[in-house]
């Protein structure tokens, strides 16, 4: 709204001021309900449209150096069975390019949880089905895209059968400093319960894949979550399953390398309320080595929670660091965190918020006496604007964060955004 005033205005000064006050006082509360702050900006930067432009966005993003953006549709692409896409940024606006469509066949299907690049700018994913194996519509790949001349090129790097390598990778890929990839599988493994998996690369360009641990469904979990794995500096792999554990409710891990021995210990047991359950995110570290996810159930209201693993004297000690509540507040968040250089924590929820139950972005503040404060610098709207967040943010250079919705958009087929904090 645009207020001009003359010398023929019917306002007094006095009634100008009081107009403009009330205005503010009406807006203000509209504002926090549409989920816009005023110290922070959120904006779709694209808009998926569907069929060959790709679809339902379940994708973790990833940037390089030149702030390219590069991330997977689950749904779309020329044969309907899911692209892997860049967005280049291009002077005020952003360029959308389709890098492959999966086919459904020997090639893949269905890229959940976004890629992975490695130095020299190839492209690494997985897909759920597709494929071969004994798995019906088939187990899943590990993909290759590799970049000649603006020509990209895929390749199966391994093809799941369903047995002791696991089936329906939805998991990202994890790069250590030797050029091996890691990665997870929900299913399949020498107990049908999922595993975690190492591919290393061989001269001939050919991948060997190695099991480094089938999930029993005892205290070691089962169903390895959808967030990737992440390494410290000694190269021990840490990670995050869904169910399974001490009581059912998922467990957060850590795998060393010793004499060529892989050994899993179950850092934490989530229990259900008051406490987390059912962790779909993966963990992120601190500087100071202290792990941080989040919980999709429980919580003391039921509806998910943060939580912080400190390391004590060689024993993990877990914190809830903050409890969802619901409605404007958010719930069910499935997102791996990110923090950002003063240490706050940032994610997304799957619901809550808006009335159209859409998501927030929250941001969790340390203060001096160990406590936390959360907020909630937007809700997401739903179509045309964004909607239902599955997975958290990446940072640029800059410190602005960007993320992907499963919907929204002009077409309710998904989006990218952009959140200035």
């Amino acid at each position: 709204m645009r207020i001009k005033q003359s010398s023929q205005s019917n306002f007094s000064r006095h009634e100008f001021s009081h107009f403009i006050r009330l205005v503010v006082n009406i807006v203000a509360p509209l504002a926090l309900l549409l989920g816009i702050a005023s110290a922070s900006s959120t904006k779709v930067i694209y808009s998926f449209a569907g069929g060959n432009d790709g679809e339902y966005l379940d994708t973790d993003l990833v940037m390089d150096s030149a702030g390219n953006i590069y991330g997977s549709t689950v749904q779309g692409g020329d044969f309907s069975s899911g692209t892997v896409f860049q967005l280049s940024p291009s002077g005020a606006g952003w360029t959308h390019t389709v890098l492959y469509s999966f086919t459904g066949g020997t090639d893949g299907a269905e890229p959940y949880k976004g890629v992975t690049l490695d130095a020299h700018g190839n492209i690494y994913g997985t897909t759920v089905s597709g494929g071969g194996g004994s798995c019906e519509g088939g187990c899943g790949v590990v993909f290759k895209l590799t970049n000649s001349g603006g020509t990209w090129t895929q390749t199966v790097i391994h093809q799941f059968t369903g047995g002791s390598d696991g089936s329906g990778p939805g998991s990202g890929l994890t790069f250590d400093l030797q050029g091996n990839l890691y990665g997870m599988t929900p299913t399949g493994g020498a107990y049908g319960l999922g595993t975690v998996y190492q591919l290393q690369p061989q001269p001939n360009s050919s991948w060997i894949l190695n099991v480094v641990h089938a999930f029993t469904g005892g205290n070691d979990g089962s169903s390895a979550s959808a967030g990737r794995l992440i390494l410290d500096h000694a190269g021990n792999l840490y990670g995050v399953t869904t169910v399974g554990g001490a009581h059912g409710d998922g467990v957060v891990f850590e795998i060393t390398h010793t004499n060529g021995v892989w050994t899993l210990t179950t850092l934490y047991a989530f229990k259900d309320q008051p406490d987390g359950a059912l962790p779909y995110g993966g963990v992120i570290f601190d500087q100071a080595g202290n792990l941080y996810g989040t919980t999709y159930y429980a919580g003391v209201h039921d509806v998910g929670t943060v939580y912080k693993l400190t390391r004590t004297r060689g024993t993990w000690v877990e914190t809830v660091l903050y409890n969802f509540k619901g409605g404007n507040d958010g719930s069910s968040p499935i997102s791996t965190l990110v923090s950002d250089k003063a240490g706050n924590l940032y994610g997304t929820t799957s619901a809550g918020g808006t009335q159209c139950d859409c998501g927030v972005i929250f941001k969790l503040a340390p203060n001096s006496n160990g406590t936390w404060t959360e907020t909630v610098p937007y809700r997401f709207p739903g179509a045309p604007g964004a909607g239902f967040a599955y997975n958290g943010l990446v940072s640029d250079s800059a410190g602005n964060l960007y993320g992907a919705t499963t919907h929204g958009g002009d077409t309710n087929d998904g989006t990218i955004y952009k959140f200035t904090p």
